[in-house]
């Protein structure tokens, strides 16, 4: 009956240490990472940049939130503007009728850039899920592995996506990011963030973009495979001329 008793013992002690629990939470995280990138500077300043030749512009319009993207073509200024419940194209200063599917598609691109340039902040809107898969070194530092999944109602059309991001353990900066993604056939994208610089108190990266030179692979495995060479270099995404004005 002792021996029983003592191999029991010994088991859940061995189980207690293939999963320690871990003293922080991933909202916690996220919170301390938005904090140190910006914090309250998110909701009460507007940002502009270029990216690809193209100007980005979020502002607050009377309450709302209001994101732009201006492209130059010769003679022609098309403007996107996006808010929470709606879309619009002008072409100079006429208004382009657009079918939905369209419209959403644009839309679409305008948020993910403007979505990407402010991470962390998006992390904590209310159709994100967050989960602390554990801890995991890259390049030798440490970081907390964050897994992002969103609700269907508020999550978009990429809902069903899946996101990683790495959040350095000493500065809880976001650092690198990967993701599942599903349109266009589908695949999987790491980032690496490089030329971190602070503009009137907000963070701003640029990132090396890569993808899996196999398309079989995990997400879960994807900075193993980055730490092995068995990535390859797509992009570099690059943000110049950023401003940062308060609303």
């Amino acid at each position: 009956m002792n021996r029983f008793f003592v191999g029991t013992f010994l088991l859940l002690c061995l189980a207690c240490k293939e999963k320690p629990k871990m003293n922080i939470t991933a909202q916690e995280i996220v919170d301390k990472s938005i904090e140190d990138s910006g914090g309250v500077r998110y909701t009460n300043h507007g940002t502009s940049f270029l990216f690809r030749n193209r100007k980005y512009i979020s502002e607050s319009f009377r309450g709302r939130k209001v994101l732009k993207r201006i492209s130059f073509f010769d003679s022609t200024i098309v403007t996107d503007i996006k808010t929470n419940a709606s879309f619009e194209r002008y072409m100079n200063d006429t208004l382009v009728n657009l079918s939905d599917s369209i419209a959403n598609r644009y839309a679409n691109s305008v948020n993910s850039v403007h979505y990407f340039a402010k991470l962390p902040f998006g992390l904590n809107d209310k159709a994100v899920h967050k989960e602390l898969l554990g801890e995991e070194t890259i390049k030798g530092k440490n970081y907390y592995k964050i897994k992002i999944t969103f609700d269907e109602n508020g999550g978009g059309d990429d809902f069903d996506d899946v996101y990683l991001y790495w959040f350095n353990k000493q500065t809880f900066k976001a650092e690198y990011l990967a993701y599942d993604f599903h349109v266009n056939g589908g695949g999987q994208r790491f980032r690496e963030a490089y030329n971190e610089r602070y503009v009137n108190g907000i963070r701003f990266v640029d990132y090396y973009n890569f993808k899996p030179k196999n398309k079989k692979t995990s997400i879960f495995e994807i900075a193993k495979l980055f730490e092995k060479g068995e990535l390859e270099l797509l992009s570099k995404i690059e943000l110049s001329e950023i401003k940062v004005v308060e609303n």
